[in-house]
C-alpha cells in the first residue's frame, strides 16, 4: 500500500478545549466540524496558518451544501451548537481516495503533473512554510533551501492551505520550463495583498457559522479538491497566455488553487509518514477584483493614488489598531448590504472579536504576520467607529507635535547641521515612535470600555489624557541625555513648551483633546 494521509481522520489540526481545565488537542477536519462546540478555537504556528485552515473549514461547509439560504435562517442557524454536523457528515462519507494528500493520481490540493520533476527538481520541505521561505532561496533561520528534514504531514497540510491562501508574486524556485514558462511567474494569492477579518465567536463552531455566508445553491460552487479532479473546473496551462479564472462559487473561492505544489512523501521511523521533498509553482489566478460577494470581509479604505477604494493591506509602518477606524466605519456603514459585518449588525447584542490578520511582506518576501483583534457589539457600532476614529485623529496630532518638538530641540543643540544631517538630530529627539509603540494599550483599553458600555463622553477624555501624558513621557525620555545647563537645558525647556503649546492650540488642537485637557 502507498502513502497515505487522510486530513479528515488524521490529527492535522491542534485546538484548544472549552471547559474549566482547557487543553489542546489533536484533531481531524472530520472532528472540527463535528465536535467543533468542543473547543473554543485553533492553536496554530502562525495567525496566517490559523485563517488558512479556518478559510479550508468554511470551503467544506460550503462544499457540503449544509448552510442557511437567507440572512433570516443565519441569525438561527449561527447560535445551532449542532450547526456544523451535517457538514461533518458529509465529509465522513467522501470516497477514501478522494482525500489522500499523497494519492498517486489526484493528491489533495495538489498538481500532480509536477510529480515527475520532483525528485531531480524538488526542494527542501521549509519552502513550503512562507514564513521560512523569504524569497525561496534562503530561509529566514539561514537553513539552506535543499534542507532535508522532513517536515510532518499535518504540518505540511497545513502549510499547503497557508500557501494556497497568502502566497506572495514573485519568480517561483521552479524551472521555467517545466509545464511551460507560465509556472515560473507567482501570482499573489488571494489573501496575501489584504487583511483578513475574522469574526471570533464563543467557540470554534460558533466563530465558523458566524463566518459562513448564507447562499443559494447557485452560489455554493465547486470544492477545489486537487488540480487533477476532473470534476472541477477547467485549469489553467502554463504554455500561452496568463488567463484568470472567476470562482464559481463560495466553496470554490475558498479552496482557490492559487499554487501549483507537489509533495514527496517518506515514512518516517515511527511509521507516520512526512514530506522531505516538494515543488511550488505558480497556479491558478484569480480575476483584478473579485465580487463583493467573495470577499466579504474586506475593509474598504481610501486608495489617495488611484483615487478609489481599496482593500485594507497590511503595513510595516502602521499598527493594524491604527486603522481599526476603517473596519468599524465598514461595520457602522455596511455599503455592501448582507456582508459578514451586516449580518454581525442584526445579531442581538452579540459580544464578539473580529481579528485582523495581514502578511507584511517587502516585494516577494515575507517579512512578519501581523494579527489583532477588536471588540464588537451589536448595536454600539456608531460609539466603536466615533471612539476609534478620534482616538486615531488625536494619536496622529500628538506624533506630529513631538516631531515638531524634536525640530525645537534639534535647532537648539544643532544650530548649523549639514542638511544630510538633519534627520537623523530629528530622529533623536523625536518621541513618535515610543508615543505609538504605548499607545496600542491605551487605544485597546478605550474599545474595552465601549464593549462593556461605559458611555463614550466617559472613556474618551480618560484615553485623551493617557496618550498625552505619554507624549509628555516620550518627549522627555528622548532629552534625558541632554546636559541640565546651557544648550541643553535651553533645548529642554524649548521643546517642552512646543508640545505643551501644540496640546492646547486654539485652532489646530482637535477639540476634544482642549476639552479632556482642561476639564482635567
Amino acid at each position: 500500500m502507498g502513502a497515505r494521509y487522510d486530513p479528515r481522520a488524521e490529527a492535522c489540526l491542534t485546538a484548544l478545549t472549552t471547559g474549566p481545565r482547557p487543553h489542546t488537542a489533536g484533531i481531524g477536519l472530520v472532528a472540527a466540524l463535528e465536535d467543533a462546540e468542543r473547543f473554543s478555537g485553533l492553536v496554530c504556528s502562525t495567525p496566517g496558518e490559523t485563517v488558512a485552515v479556518i478559510e479550508y473549514l468554511l470551503a467544506l461547509i460550503y462544499a457540503s451544501r449544509h448552510v442557511p439560504r437567507t440572512t433570516q435562517q443565519w441569525r438561527t442557524w449561527v447560535d445551532d451548537p449542532d450547526g456544523l454536523k451535517k457538514a461533518a457528515q458529509w465529509l465522513r462519507e467522501r470516497p477514501d481516495d478522494e482525500w489522500n494528500l499523497f494519492d498517486p493520481k489526484q493528491p489533495l490540493g495538489q498538481n500532480r503533473a509536477l510529480a515527475e520533476f520532483i525528485d531531480t527538481e524538488g526542494v527542501g520541505p521549509a519552502q513550503l512554510a512562507i514564513e521560512q521561505a523569504g524569497d525561496y532561496n534562503q530561509f529566514f533561520d539561514h537553513r539552506h533551501l535543499h534542507a532535508t528534514e522532513p517536515m510532518p504531514a499535518g504540518q505540511a497540510f497545513r502549510a499547503l492551505l497557508t500557501q494556497m491562501a497568502y502566497g506572495l508574486g514573485g519568480n517561483a524556485k521552479i524551472k521555467p520550463g517545466l509545464l511551460g514558462r507560465g509556472m515560473f511567474s507567482q501570482s499573489v494569492a488571494r489573501l496575501g495583498g489584504r487583511v483578513r477579518v475574522v469574526a471570533l465567536g464563543r467557540t470554534l463552531g460558533h466563530t465558523l457559522r458566524l463566518n459562513t455566508a448564507p447562499a443559494t445553491s447557485r452560489l455554493l460552487g465547486t470544492f477545489n479538491r486537487s488540480w487533477t479532479d476532473e470534476r472541477g473546473p477547467e485549469r489553467r496551462s502554463f504554455h500561452g497566455a496568463k488567463v484568470d479564472r472567476e470562482p464559481d462559487g463560495l466553496a470554490d473561492v475558498h479552496s482557490f488553487l492559487c499554487r501549483s505544489v507537489f509533495l514527496r512523501p517518506v515514512r518516517l521511523a515511527d511509521g507516520s509518514f512526512a514530506v522531505d521533498r516538494v515543488l511550488v509553482g505558480s497556479g491558478e489566478l484569480l480575476p483584478p477584483s473579485l465580487n463583493s460577494q467573495f470577499a466579504q470581509d474586506a475593509v474598504m479604505v481610501d486608495d489617495k493614488d488611484r483615487r478609489t477604494l481599496t482593500p485594507l493591506k497590511a503595513s510595516p509602518d502602521r499598527a493594524l489598531w491604527r486603522e481599526a477606524h476603517a473596519l468599524y466605519a465598514a461595520v457602522a456603514e455596511r455599503q455592501q448590504g448582507e456582508d459578514l459585518y451586516g449580518r454581525l449588525a442584526g445579531l442581538p447584542e452579540q459580544h464578539i472579536n473580529l481579528w485582523a490578520v495581514g502578511l507584511v511582506a517587502r516585494q516577494s518576501s515575507p517579512t512578519a504576520w501581523v494579527a489583532d483583534e477588536f471588540p464588537y457589539v451589536s448595536g454600539r457600532e456608531q460609539e466603536f467607529r466615533t471612539a476609534a476614529k478620534t482616538a486615531s485623529e488625536i494619536c496622529e496630532y500628538l506624533a506630529v507635535a513631538l516631531r515638531d518638538a524634536a525640530d525645537t530641540a534639534s535647532a537648539v543643540v544643532y544650530p548649523n547641521p549639514k542638511p544630510a544631517d538633519k534627520a537623523t538630530h530629528r530622529a533623536r529627539f523625536n518621541g513618535a515612535p515610543q508615543m505609538w509603540a504605548g499607545a496600542g494599550d491605551h487605544f485597546h483599553m478605550l474599545l474595552d470600555a465601549i464593549a462593556e458600555k461605559v458611555p463614550l463622553h466617559e472613556t474618551l477624555p480618560v484615553f485623551v489624557r493617557s496618550l498625552a501624558a505619554l507624549a509628555g513621557e516620550a518627549l522627555d525620555a528622548r532629552l534625558r541625555s541632554l546636559p541640565d545647563r546651557g544648550a541643553g537645558m535651553r533645548a529642554r525647556l524649548e521643546a517642552r513648551h512646543r508640545l505643551r503649546t501644540a496640546l492646547n492650540h486654539k485652532k489646530k488642537a482637535p477639540d476634544f483633546l482642549k476639552e479632556a485637557l482642561r476639564d482635567a
